[in-house]
Parts: C-alpha cells; structure tokens; sequence
C-alpha cells in the first residue's frame, strides 16, 4: 500500500479521548477508501464496511426509529458480520448516495459501540441534502491526492533523505548538486503523474507514462460523469463549461479566471453556484484575490477575482490534450511551464494547510502567493525560468511601511540560497512548507485578585 500521510491523521482520531464519527471529504479517486481498509486491517479486529452504490438497498438500515440499537440492529442484519463492542470499526462508503446517514451518528456516537468512519466524494456539494447535522458528533477531514513527499515515499526515496532535505530546508544549506538534480527531476515526474495514488502506483510499477495518462483521462471522464450526475439540472452546463476550460484559463498569462471565456454574455453573479459547485466537490482550487497583503487576510479577500486551479497538477498536464509530458519530463521549459508550475504549487500548499490567495495590484505587481501564518503573512513566488531572481512585484510590496511579512520566498529551479532577505528555495523544498503548528497545550489563565 501507499504510504500516506492521512494514515497518522486516522490513529490521531482512534486514540482521541473523545471520539466522533469521522468524516472523510475529498474528490475522487483520491484514495480515501483503500487508506480506510488499511487502516482498519492493521487497528481492529472487526471491520464492516456499508457502500451506498455498491449496495443501494443499504438504506434500508436507517428506516424505522431513528435509534442505535434499530440501527445497529438492521445493520447486523444487512451485514451478516461479527461486531464485538470496542473492536470494531464501521465505514459507511459513498455517501454522497444517502446524505441522511450523517444525521443519524449523534446516535451511534452517543451509543459508543462500534467506531464509525463516514466517506465520499461531493459531500460538499450534499450538505444541503442533510435532515439534520449532526453538530458535536462528527469529525470532518479533508483528503487531497499524494503530495510531493508521499510521491517521493512511493518511488522508494528513503526517510533519511528526506529527513536530510528537511534539515537543510530549516538551516538554508545548500544541497549537493547530485541530489538537487535528482529531486528536480523527481518533481518533474510528479508534475506530469500527479498525485491520484493509482496513476502513481501505475507509474512506480510499470514506468509506463502512456497507461498514466491513460487513467488521468478516465478519471477526468468521471467528472464529467459527476457533474452531470450530482449537479443541478439548472447548472450542469455551466458547470462543465467552467471545468472544460481551467486548462486554458491557467495559461492565460495572470492566470485569472475570466467568466467571460466560457461564455462572452456570462455574468459572474449568474456561475457563482457553479464555482462554488467544483470547489465543494474538491475538483477545483479557487485563489482569492486580496485588496492588501496584511493580516487578517480573510477579510481581504475579493470573491469577485480569482484563479481557479485544477486538483491534480497531473490531471491538467492531460487535460491540456498536448502531448506536453515528454517536454516536462526532460526538463524543457521552453513550453510554457509557468501555469502547470503554479498549479502544482498551489496544490501542495492547499494540502500543507494553507488558504490560497494572492494580490495583483497596478502599482506594486503581482505576487502569486500570500500566505498567512498565524497573523504573519508570507510572500510567495513561483518562477519557471532562469531569471527567477528578477522579482519586482516582491521588492515593490515589500517598500510598503505598513505592509510587514515574515518572510519572502521564492520557489525555482536553483539551489537553497538566501540574498536581501528573500529566500530562494528549489520547487521540490515546498513539501516543508508548512503552516506553524499550534502548541500541544495552551493554558490561559486571568488573575482575579485585583478585582477583590
């Protein structure tokens, strides 16, 4: 099996002295179920797994009294499994089919029987379909394809390496040519495959770039499915419109999605739903555009301007339909590598835990990420070319007096160098990226004693 970072996220949960259900959200194909069965295999004696497509009539186990025991009861029944109280684990698959399961957890969760583990794909886009949330009952976790790091595991690079890599990143040591090299090419494979765990496994197993893109191509046929499917009748077309053309918006020179490009007479207000639509269904990544690069950036933000990156940089290198992995794969950058580039970045960010946004502005540039690290924000460029150390919208923002950043870094193609207090790291170094994590505990306590 894959070697996946999620994995550790599940034995948090498990041995959580307050357990709730929990609720995997994320795009298909992206691995939840195979990590779920692993994780199951290797932590219970008992595992029962209920797929509402596999298994439509499953819904039946929910009719009747909404109890734990007429659940538990109906689900045996369906089942036919061993369960043992305390050794087992329950997975409702695909509920994307039965939204309504979800309301029934403050049940299961208060009888405390069995563990429960809920996952599908376009569960945001269900939420509406819901009776009854069930607040304080339900753990939600979003999983995103294999990042960089998970990538490396897979093709056999060894934690001391990675480990190294880390240590270098932290301290700002250069890395030996040899290695750097390496890793460049590494992150050029990851460009083109991706990281959906079957077109990886696909290519650790065969090398074979054709069957990747082969299965990229179906997967993206899927979504299509999905949309049709899943969407409101009202908003299908604009929806696949939308999703049809993000290959040609990234390339677009700033990137920003123009609504206008699907459809000359398109009003933003009228696909807004739509792009809310793709992002809920974790196919999409929006990049929200901010008046100013300062903290809380939240309240920065313009809906009204945005990139919308894919969710698998792999996945955009087929859906450009150009034959453009040979050129990647060999280090090319002649093609124009800027889009696919950010769009990888952008991808590893979100699943380090960052939001995405950016700032565009007519007299200081554009910068492509902004970053917010507690109420520390950082500036982050992405650069394709030889020139990456040309980066005048960083030095322009960075003379503003009321504008303060922890740090600035710009990601290439060259070695770890720090010069005028920018920060130059190569592209693979963004796995390490990572938002600064909170202290395990934090006690806040008020003396009273002035008030008596």
């Amino acid at each position: 099996m894959l070697k996946r970072k999620a994995y550790d996220r599940l034995l948090k949960w498990k041995n959580s002295d307050v357990r709730k259900a929990l609720c995997i959200i994320g795009a298909r194909q992206i691995g939840k179920t195979t990590l779920i069965r692993e994780f199951a295999k290797e932590n219970y004696e008992y595992f029962v797994e209920v797929n509402f497509v596999k298994e439509p009539k499953a819904k039946e186990i929910f009719s009747g009294n909404q109890t734990a025991d007429d659940i538990i009861t109906n689900l045996t029944a369906f089942k036919m499994q061993p369960m043992e109280p305390g050794k087992t684990l329950v997975l409702f698959d695909e509920i994307q089919e039965y939204p309504d399961v979800r309301t029934a957890m403050k049940f299961l969760v208060e009888d405390g029987r069995f563990d429960y583990i809920e996952s599908g794909s376009l569960l945001g886009v269900k939420f509406k379909d819901i009776t009854s949330y069930p607040v304080g009952f339900e753990e939600i976790y979003r999983m995103y394809p294999m990042d960089f790091q998970e990538f490396l595991w897979a093709n056999g690079v060894q934690n001391s390496t990675i480990e190294h890599l880390e240590n270098c990143f932290k301290t700002l040591s250069p890395i030996s040519e040899s290695v750097h090299n390496t890793l460049n090419k590494l992150f050029y494979s990851y460009i083109v495959i991706g990281g959906m765990p079957e077109a990886v496994q696909t290519y650790v197993d065969t090398h074979d770039i054709a069957k990747v893109i082969h299965y990229q191509n179906e997967i993206l046929k899927q979504y299509r499915l999905d949309i049709s499917q899943y969407s409101k009748e009202s908003e299908k077309i604009k929806i696949q419109a939308i999703y049809d053309s993000l290959p040609s918006q990234l390339n677009d020179k700033n990137r920003r999605f123009f609504v206008n490009a699907v459809d000359k007479n398109a009003r933003l207000e009228r696909y807004e739903n739509s792009f809310k639509w793709l992002a809920d269904a974790g196919v999409a990544l929006p990049c929200y555009n901010i008046t100013e690069p300062k903290a809380p950036l939240k309240l920065n933000e313009k809906h009204s301007l945005f990139k919308l990156f894919m969710n698998d940089v792999g996945l955009l290198c087929a859906a450009c339909m150009e034959n453009i992995q040979f050129d990647i794969l060999n280090g090319n950058l002649d093609i124009n590598l800027g889009s696919i580039l950010e769009n990888a970045m952008a991808q590893q960010l979100k699943s380090n835990g960052f939001s995405l946004r950016y700032f565009d502005s007519n007299k200081y540039g554009e910068i492509d990420f902004v970053i917010q690290n507690g109420l520390k924000t950082r500036l982050v460029e992405i650069k394709s070319g030889n020139d990456y150390k040309k980066h005048k919208a960083i030095d322009n923002v960075r003379t503003v007096a009321e504008w303060e950043f922890e740090s600035s870094t710009v990601f290439c193609k060259g070695n770890i160098e720090k010069n005028d207090n920018v920060t130059y790291l190569p592209w693979y170094m963004v796995m390490f990226f990572t938002p600064t994590q909170p202290p395990k505990e934090f006690k806040y306590e008020i003396d009273l004693s002035a008030l008596n």
